[in-house]
């Protein structure tokens, strides 16, 4: 984390302040997504990184593109039951994916992120629209969501 710029740890550490002020105890669920994977999966890992600096213990996982089943049975229900690997009675599962915060599953985070960059649009229904066009100076994104069409975010399984 040593390599983390000065304004992309300011913004990370806003954000995991105001999940915090929120969801400050407990098992809690923050899930990343983002029109493009990467920077979802680096957001994700430096909130991470984050959260445990602020004395939180943080599960980190990665899941790719997942179904609300698979989603559900092999990480959501694991944490809550604290059989998931590192799932103590406070800790914090940061989960990074595709498909995570399609409105079948958007219920079950306490917290949400949506990543974009260029041209691609915000998400409707996260906590925390972030733009990371440059990575180094990520900026908090806001937009007049009435904009976007209902559906929009709604992300359907990936092409095998």
């Amino acid at each position: 984390m040593s390599g983390l710029s000065d304004n992309r740890r300011v913004l990370i550490e806003s954000v995991a302040e105001e999940f915090l002020h929120n969801s400050w105890r407990g098992r809690r669920l923050v899930a990343v997504e983002g029109g493009s994977d990467g920077p979802a999966v680096r957001f994700a890992d430096d909130l991470a990184v984050i959260l445990g600096e602020r004395g939180q213990h943080a599960v980190r996982v990665s899941l790719g593109d997942v179904d609300e089943a698979t989603l559900r049975s092999d990480t959501v229900e694991p944490f809550r039951a604290g059989t998931l690997p590192g799932a103590d009675d406070d800790a914090v599962l940061v989960v990074d994916g595709r498909r995570l915060l399609n409105d079948a599953v958007r219920g079950i985070w306490h917290f949400t992120v949506w990543t974009l960059s260029g041209d691609e649009l915000p998400h409707s229904g996260v906590n925390v629209d972030v733009d990371v066009t440059d990575e180094d100076s990520p900026k908090r994104y806001f937009y007049d969501l009435c904009k976007l069409p209902p559906s929009f975010g709604e992300r359907r399984p990936a092409a095998s």
